[in-house]
């Protein structure tokens, strides 16, 4: 797809999805649309099977533009600025393919909350995030530190706009692994390769039940996903990979 902000690239059923709009990766209500469309498009492909994302240069994304804020003076430009920039990370949470960030710099704000919306995480060995809201007289994110973090450094984060090295957050198991910058997108891709080799209706039962038992009681969500397994059990795909693992080879998956 052609887009000005967003790249995407597609090889051997991964998607590397690459912000670039200079010089900080901001994300306006242009970017964030391209977002929305690219993540919608990978939910869809049947040549994808899951997802790697990154920005350009040394930051990851400094989250929202300030010089893109709505316009209170139009009727409903407020409603639509915060319904594109709510959906931004929807398009990603809610993506039917699991989606892995590779932090590669900086990631504050609205770009942080990009980050969280993915499923895994990576980042370099330079990389900070924050939710820096409240240093520009305004609050927003407490939502999207709470998939993340505890109370305390929730609240922390929140009310000073203080900032978390990626040391920082791998001591509070909030990413897999800090990494050199070479090494970055060669562990994600690499990880994203082995999730694209599973079968595809598998991971796609997979991400949804992941993202359900999120919001569920244990008892609830258990029950939830015996009944993907139950679905999931009738599949050719399914009788595939038993044969496989029993006759020593390697699947081959039809997606159905």
């Amino acid at each position: 797809m052609s887009n000005e902000f967003v790249r995407l690239e597609v090889s051997g059923g991964v998607a590397l999805v690459t912000m670039d709009r200079k010089p900080v990766n901001a994300l306006n209500r242009a970017m964030r649309r391209e977002m929305v469309a690219t993540f919608d498009a990978i939910s869809e492909r049947e040549d994808i099977r899951c997802a790697v994302l990154t920005g350009t240069g040394s930051v990851f994304c400094a989250g929202a533009d300030l010089k893109d804020r709505p316009d209170a003076e139009i009727a409903g430009d407020f409603l639509e600025h915060n319904r594109i920039t709510r959906e931004t990370g929807n398009a990603i949470r809610e993506c039917a393919k699991p989606v892995i960030a590779a932090i590669n710099g900086t990631a504050l704000g609205a770009g942080f909350g990009l980050a969280a919306a993915c499923d895994i995480l990576y980042a370099c060995e330079n990389a900070t995030v924050g939710m820096p809201e409240i240093n520009v007289g305004l609050a927003g994110g407490a939502s999207m530190l709470k998939t993340v973090f505890g109370r305390s450094t929730l609240r922390r984060m929140f009310f000073t706009g203080q900032r978390l090295t990626a040391h920082e957050l791998l001591k509070r198991n909030v990413i897999e692994d800090v990494l050199a910058e070479k090494d970055l997108l060669p562990v994600t891709m690499e990880l994203a390769r082995e999730i694209a080799s599973k079968a595809p209706l598998a991971i796609a039962y997979a991400k949804r039940a992941a993202n359900m038992v999120d919001l569920m009681p244990q008892r609830d969500a258990y029950r939830f996903e015996q009944e993907f397994t139950v679905a999931l059990s009738k599949t050719e795909d399914a009788r595939e990979a038993r044969m496989a693992f029993l006759e020593k080879r390697a699947p081959v998956f039809k997606g159905r």
